[in-house]
């Protein structure tokens, strides 16, 4: 309905009735009646009567439409040419206009028939029926178009009546069609303009730099086709103008009839209202613009502050993990050239951060919209850069403080080791004359002339210079150090007593004599044998040398550990190649004279029914293990070692995963034993036995891997008592707990491949962290309270193994076999899933206790370790799986 409504409402326009018009029933010619009124003639026109009545009510509907409402208000004066014509066709003209006609009438011309007998008709016609044609209006019948011209002025009239006005019907048409074309054509642009600014209006700004890359190309392209539709409508417009200015144009002698002017006006008005149309569009798309540059500019903005945020944020971390303030001048040093690197690699995220919030800023500067969002961001990217920049002063001030506290501590404990070394040097013999004395005496002197710079007498004064940096373990050292310059000085002032007393009289020569090995403790100041906090300086102090101002005893060289140590550490590396070189050579007989022999069809028949095909079960994968250790013997990478002891550590290290072969082996190790006695007192095996000369059976020799894992921590634990305080100590502590690591997790592997009757796939149950045996209690909420009181006194034996994702209850069981030792396996109780356990890590009244209970306490165990240590590295393994499922959940 709303479609036909709008149809009915819009106004004719030429294209709607452009054949009607083409047929020229009736015209508007364009000229004007004396007081202006606008004419329209209808020229002969032989099929008038046979005109629809809807064509002829349009066309002139639409002829009225046409002048200005000004002109129309005047009235309309109608001029019907019926010269040619009957009566009868003057009379169903005059009807047809006066019941359709829909302007306002001034005057009706009508030429009448010029034959006589028709215009007799005609004037008695026009007496008869004046009243009929309901015309309110005079009707004034002409003889001729002469009489017409005492009406109109001749100018006013076409050649046709006539008169000298220039009209031709077809450009008529042309130019109503092309103006209204036009008019369209300014409606249809102002409306997409208004359409597209609408859109804009409601357009929300995108929230990344991409979408909005994307919006504003979009948007710049819509504006700049619309842009080239208004120039068109505007060349549109001017061709117009052009057209219908053309007359004149041509000749300067021409005039335009007041519809043409009118027509000029129509369009001058229409290129006005596209001229303000374009202006306020322009306007609009100004700051519509700006708005979308400024929110991709805040886009790109606001992208560059994460990537720098984040960049920032990791240099924060980096440096707030730089707590260590060191504890030798070495890894003081080392920590400030670590410092300075990250100063260096801060450089680029900082000048970024600043480059960055001072765009920021002048995007404030330039009015920008979203100035509560960027101000802030400026404000926290100079402040995280201030924070690293103060940070890292205050860095390099602690760690310049810890420097120069380092520096005096080693000044004093070198003073300390010089002076004791002085005096280990002064010989006995030397110093029993006079002036033996005295030259012992000056160099001591000499000597503590040099103390002062590194006395640090003033403990307080020491401490408050140094507060910020003194931690417990610095502290310590500072006092032990301490403690060994008044040790020290200590020991001067009684070696200069004595010294003072041979200088003053002179006494006999004494031969010089070794003092029992048991006396010397007891000569020992009594400060040498205080809680050794520092073994050098109970070493140094340890040895006697103070035996001039005791009765004769010489001294022992302060160096003489010295050699003993690298001789230990020589003896530990020369060890493990020997006892490595002939591990490799047992491997090899065994896999060669007896592995290899199973396959030899001369020894066949001697294999008994119960090892055929089963190689892998006796030997596991013993071939896997030579082949890992033949590889390195002949490398001489712990031949190495003995110029470099501080080698062997990353010898281990290296081979840390590859070491994880001995897992296997032991998983296998029951069931190849098993085998073994099954087997073992075959003909077979006597046989290889015999022709290798070998003391021992096969099972001792299987044994051998199992031994050999175990060995090399107990020999690194040797070489780390032999490396106390010196380069490599570190990693040997690393390479030592690599090992036990390795040596405990064969040792899980070995209990968990012993557990029944878990219906499970363990190896589905995440890393086996943790095994042990347990007195377990159950406090329930379901269930009989009898049970639960029960159940408070009488603990379970359970062994637990803990994985990452379970927690296994387990009964040991031990069964003797064949007279052999006993085996033990683990049938399964209870599993708890550690994803919906939690823990209580202390029980009131043991402190070897804790609870693990289970959803939300309905289900509590109760667990007693046999020590609280067990029981602390438990909790601390829990714990950790229990915050590392936390950690995945965010």
């Amino acid at each position: 309905t709303d479609e036909i409504m709008q149809q009915e409402i819009r106004p004719l326009v030429a294209v709607d009735i452009i054949e009607q018009l083409h047929r020229q029933f009736a015209i508007l010619s364009g000229g004007r009646g004396k007081d202006g009124a606008p004419i329209i003639t209808f020229p002969e026109f032989a099929g008038f009567s046979d005109i629809p009545d809807e064509d002829f009510l349009n066309v002139v509907t639409y002829l009225t439409s046409i002048p200005s409402l000004e002109a129309a208000s005047i009235g309309f004066i109608i001029i019907i040419d019926r010269r040619r014509d009957k009566w009868s066709t003057v009379k169903a003209s005059l009807t047809r206009i006066a019941g359709a006609f829909p302007g306002n009438l001034q005057l009706v011309f009508v030429l009448r028939p010029s034959r006589f007998i028709q215009r007799t008709i005609a004037d008695i016609g026009i007496k008869l029926y004046r009243d009929d044609f309901k015309m309110k209006v005079p009707i004034i019948m002409l003889n001729s178009v002469s009489d017409l011209h005492g009406y109109i002025d001749k100018s006013q009239l076409t050649r046709e009546l006539g008169g000298t006005l220039e009209y031709g019907h077809s450009q008529w048409i042309h130019h109503r069609t092309a103006i209204e074309n036009f008019a369209m054509t300014v409606k249809t642009t102002a409306q997409m303009l208004q359409t597209f600014g609408t859109d804009l209006a409601e357009t929300e700004l995108p929230n990344d730099v991409q979408c909005t890359e994307e919006l504003l190309s979009a948007h710049t392209d819509h504006h700049s086709k619309l842009k080239d539709e208004l120039k068109l409508a505007v060349k549109q417009g001017a061709t117009l103008l052009t057209c219908i200015r053309e007359p004149v144009t041509r000749s300067a002698n021409s005039k335009l009839s007041p519809d043409e002017l009118e027509n000029v006006a129509t369009v001058e008005r229409l290129l006005a209202q596209l001229d303000e149309t374009e202006k306020a569009f322009d306007q609009f798309w100004t700051k519509h613009h700006l708005k979308l540059e400024q929110c991709l500019q805040l886009r790109h903005f606001e992208h560059d502050f994460r990537e720098v945020k984040l960049a920032l944020d990791n240099l924060m971390e980096a440096q707030a993990g730089f707590a260590d303030i060191g504890d030798s001048v070495t890894r003081v040093e080392h920590l400030l050239r670590e410092q300075k690197q990250l100063e260096e690699k801060g450089q680029e995220p900082l000048e970024k951060a600043q480059s960055l919030a001072l765009h920021g800023e002048q995007l404030i500067q330039n009015n920008h919209y979203a100035v509560d969002s960027i101000r802030p961001k400026c404000v926290e990217l100079r402040r995280i850069c201030d924070d690293f920049t103060n940070e890292t002063k205050k860095k390099y001030d602690i760690l310049g403080k810890s420097l120069e506290l380092h520096k005096q501590l080693d000044k004093a404990s070198q003073w300390c080791e010089a002076g004791i070394y002085l005096l280990a040097s002064q010989a006995v013999d030397k110093c029993q004359s006079q002036e033996g004395a005295e030259t012992a005496l000056v160099e001591i002197e000499k000597f503590l002339v040099t103390a002062k710079e590194h006395q640090l007498s003033n403990p307080k004064e020491f401490y408050n210079q140094f507060d910020m940096i003194l931690t417990p373990e610095i502290k310590a050292n500072a006092q032990r150090i301490l403690q060994k310059l008044e040790d020290v000085q200590e020991m001067f002032d009684k070696r200069q007593v004595s010294l003072k007393k041979l200088a003053a009289k002179q006494t006999r020569p004494v031969q010089p004599v070794a003092p029992h090995p048991e006396s010397s403790p007891k000569r020992a100041s009594p400060k040498i044998t205080r809680p050794a906090g520092n073994e050098n300086l109970h070493l140094m102090f340890s040895v006697s040398l103070v035996g001039l101002a005791v009765k004769n005893e010489c001294e022992i060289s302060v160096t003489a550990n010295m050699p003993t140590r690298v001789k230990q550490k020589n003896h530990i590396i020369n060890e493990l190649i020997e006892t490595e070189r002939v591990y490799v050579e047992e491997l090899q007989s065994i896999i060669e004279g007896y592995a290899s022999e199973m396959d030899n069809p001369s020894l066949v028949h001697l294999i008994p029914s119960a090892l055929q095909n089963k190689k892998e079960i006796l030997f596991g994968n013993l071939p896997e293990i030579y082949e890992f250790h033949n590889r390195h013997v002949g490398t001489g990478e712990i031949e190495n070692c003995i110029e470099n002891p501080e080698l062997l550590a990353r010898c281990f290290l290296k081979r840390k995963e590859d070491l994880q072969i001995y897992e296997k082996y032991c998983q296998n190790k029951p069931r190849s034993e098993a085998l073994w006695r099954q087997c073992g007192d075959s003909i077979f095996f006597q046989e290889c036995q015999r022709k290798l000369d070998h003391k021992l059976s096969l099972d001792a020799y299987l044994l051998k891997p199992v031994q050999r894992i175990t060995k090399y921590q107990l020999l690194l634990k040797e070489m780390l008592k032999c490396s106390k305080n010196s380069e490599g100590t570190a990693e040997l502590e690393e390479a030592l707990a690599t090992m036990l690591d390795i040596i405990k997790s064969v040792n899980d592997s070995m209990h968990q491949i012993a557990i029944t009757g878990y219906e499970g796939d363990v190896s589905e149950l995440g890393k086996l962290l943790m095994q042990g045996s347990f007195n377990v209690w159950t406090d329930h909420k379901k269930g009989h309270n009898k049970v639960k009181d029960l159940a408070r006194f009488k603990p379970m034996q359970r062994h637990l193994f803990l994985y990452t994702k379970i927690l296994l209850f387990c009964k040991k069981r031990e069964e003797n076999t064949d007279g052999h030792e006993k085996t033990a396996s683990y049938s399964f109780k209870n599993s708890l899933k550690m994803s919906t356990v939690g823990i209580t890590e202390n029980v009131k009244g043991d402190n070897k206790k804790f609870e693990i209970w289970y959803n939300g306490r309905e289900e509590v165990y109760i667990i007693q370790a046999s020590s609280v240590e067990l029981k602390n590295t438990w909790i601390s393994e829990i714990r950790k799986v229990l915050t590392g499922q936390l950690e995945a959940c965010r």
